[in-house]
C-alpha cells in the first residue's frame, strides 16, 4: 500500500480499502457515503435550528405588537375563578380571542418588559385591552358572564376605532341624530 503525506496509508487515512486500479472497495465507498450523510445532516439540522429560532424571534415580536386581553389574577380569588368557570372555559374559541387572545398574568409578579406601560390596579380580576403597545381600555372586576361581554365589546369597539389592524372603525351613528345636529 501507498502511503500519503500524513504518514499513514490510505487506509488508514480514508478508513476504507484502496485497490491498486484506482477504486475504493466496496466498504469504503459505504464509509465515505456515510460520513457525507452525517454532514449533510448536521448541516441540515443547524439550517432548521436556524430557521426555527428566526421564526420564533419574528412570532414573539409580533404577538408582543398584537392586541391582547391581559387578565391580572391571584390565586385565590373568587371572582376569578367566577370567571374561568363562565367565560375562561369558552373565551379562546370566541371571535374576540382572535382579536385579542387572553393572556393571564399573576398580579403579584413584576410585569414583563412589553408590558410596562399598564398601570397596575390591586384588586382582581382586571382585564386590560393592549395594542401596540398602547393601552385601548380596562375591564375593572367581574360583574358576571352578560357584563363582561357587554364591556368587552365597548372595548373592542374603541379598538376599531383606534385604526389598528386590519379592523378600521365604521361606527353606525343615528341618521336623525345627525341631521338635527347639522340642521
Amino acid at each position: 500500500m501507498d502511503s500519503i503525506a500524513c504518514g499513514r496509508s490510505l487506509d488508514q487515512c480514508l478508513g476504507a480499502r484502496y485497490l491498486k486500479d484506482g477504486g475504493f472497495t466496496r466498504e469504503g465507498l459505504y464509509w465515505v457515503e456515510d460520513n457525507l450523510a452525517n454532514t449533510s445532516r448536521i448541516v441540515a439540522f443547524f439550517s432548521f435550528a436556524a430557521l426555527m429560532g428566526a421564526m420564533l424571534v419574528a412570532l414573539s415580536l409580533s404577538r408582543a405588537q398584537a392586541a391582547q386581553l391581559v387578565m391580572f389574577e391571584q390565586p385565590g380569588c373568587p371572582w376569578c375563578e367566577a370567571f374561568d368557570r363562565d367565560v375562561g372555559v369558552i373565551y379562546a374559541k370566541t371571535d374576540e380571542a382572535k382579536r385579542a387572545p387572553l393572556r393571564r398574568l399573576d398580579i403579584n409578579e413584576p410585569l414583563p418588559p412589553n408590558l410596562s406601560f399598564i398601570q397596575v390596579e390591586r384588586l382582581t380580576p382586571l382585564f386590560v385591552l393592549v395594542d401596540k403597545g398602547h393601552e385601548i381600555g380596562r375591564i375593572r372586576g367581574y360583574g358576571g358572564e352578560e357584563m363582561f361581554w357587554t364591556q368587552l365589546y365597548m372595548l373592542m369597539q374603541k379598538l376599531k376605532a383606534s385604526g389598528s389592524g386590519k379592523d378600521h372603525a365604521h361606527i353606525p351613528r343615528n341618521p336623525e341624530k345627525t341631521q338635527s345636529v347639522a340642521g
